[in-house]
């Protein structure tokens, strides 16, 4: 009997009509309904991937700038025995790879009216994440011999500045080298060779950090030998770092503070939490719509086949019957409108991601194109819970068709 229920339902979504007046448009209405939960399938698919490549995009870019940890002194001062804490750091369970650091504040002078405010960044090779975002140039930041100190800087920087790679600039410090009576202090000053451009689209970022290698930071910055802003600490599994800083914290005590990358930027993080939660909520609100919209669809189908219901009922078809019937038909129409939207979500997904269809303000979003991030999970929790939707839509169409009286249809027809 139960094959007999999905025939008959797919036989009325195949060659769906109504009465001769009327047959177009009770097929037209039907495609609507399968087109709805097309339409909402595939929305809240490419939401999903979008969110879950944007959250990705961001992490990456984060993390690639600042490592998962860092270490640093809580008196806003240089950390001293570097090389001593590196190696403490480095025997711990997950931690993968160290690295020192050396972040200060100065001014880049390229013209009498090209000057602006940047922070120095010296280490000893620039991170994985800048190399592969080098747009010009190189990210070699070994000095040649008898040549000038190499540096790397962002493409934003070097366009407000007129720079392009081979010029030089000159770099003044005013950090202080412990107390000092006077008022009056020379810079300390050093120049450099712009060797590279690199572009991530964090526009905060790109604007702001200059790289060069750590013994040159160090002499135009004051450092002694064994001193560092923070170390720089990557671990092997991403779900443990917040053990990882307590490994660290229970191993050193004050002045050294930790903090994970999701805690320096906490609130560049919560923002994308925020896309994360809002985004599929709204769009999931789509495919509600169009699985109700299959009520309005099986009623006039359920209006326009009174009389078939009737002829079946008086056959010895029971209203248990008839009613999985109309289920049937429901599951087939919001089976039909997830395929479709499945396949539709997969092929703009693959577009995105080959020609970057959808752009995004760069200074907004801190990329240009809308990331892409599919996963099978998505497409099997949102076809299921589709599914679901549409057969609960269809349960009060269905129990009103079970309950038409053969003999008064059959009558009255």
């Amino acid at each position: 009997m139960a094959s007999f229920e999905r025939f008959a339902s797919l036989r009325y979504l195949v060659g769906v009509r109504g009465r001769k007046e009327g047959q177009r448009f009770l097929r037209f209405i039907t495609y609507v309904a399968i087109g709805g939960v097309a339409v909402g399938v595939a929305a809240l698919l490419l939401a999903l991937a979008i969110v879950r490549g944007f959250s990705k995009e961001i992490e990456k870019k984060i993390v690639g700038f600042g490592s998962h940890i860092q270490v640093e002194n809580m008196r806003d001062e240089p950390l001293d025995d570097a090389n001593q804490l590196m190696h403490g750091i480095a025997q711990l369970e997950y931690v993968e790879e160290t690295a020192e650091v050396i972040n200060e504040f100065v001014l880049l002078r390229y013209s009498e009216q090209a000057i602006e405010g940047v922070v120095l960044w010296g280490t000893a090779r620039v991170p994985r994440f800048m190399e592969a975002n080098i747009l010009e140039g190189t990210g070699d930041l070994a000095q040649p011999p008898g040549g000038i100190q190499p540096m790397l800087i962002g493409k934003q920087l070097a366009n407000r500045l007129g720079l392009s790679v081979g010029e030089r600039v000159t770099v003044f410090s005013m950090r202080e080298n412990g107390p000092s009576m006077s008022t009056l202090r020379r810079p300390r000053v050093k120049q450099y060779q712009i060797v590279g451009l690199y572009e991530t689209s964090l526009a905060n970022f790109d604007e702001q950090f200059v790289f060069t290698e750590i013994a040159s930071a160090r002499q135009l910055l004051g450092y002694s030998e064994n001193q560092v802003t923070r170390i720089d600490v990557s671990v092997s599994d991403v779900q443990q770092v917040d053990q990882t800083v307590s490994a660290i914290e229970e191993k050193y005590s004050v002045p050294v503070m930790v903090r994970s990358i999701y805690e320096v930027y906490r609130g560049l993080f919560a923002w994308v939490r925020l896309q994360e939660s809002i985004i599929p909520l709204v769009i999931s609100v789509i495919v509600l719509v169009a699985a109700f919209n299959i009520i309005g669809t099986l009623l006039m189908i359920i209006l326009e086949k009174t009389a078939e219901i009737g002829i079946l009922s008086s056959m010895g078809a029971s209203p248990k019957v008839i009613k999985r019937l109309f289920l049937w038909l429901g599951v087939f129409v919001g089976g039909t409108g997830a395929s479709i939207g499945m396949v539709l979500a997969l092929f703009l997904a693959l577009l995105q991601k080959k020609y970057g269809i959808i752009p995004l303000p760069e200074e907004a979003y801190y990329m240009k194109t809308a990331p892409v991030d599919l996963a099978l999970f998505d497409f099997a929790i949102v076809s299921v819970l589709a599914l679901l939707l549409c057969m609960a839509a269809s349960y009060f169409p269905a129990r009103f068709a079970a309950r038409i009286e053969p003999l008064r249809v059959i009558r009255f027809r």
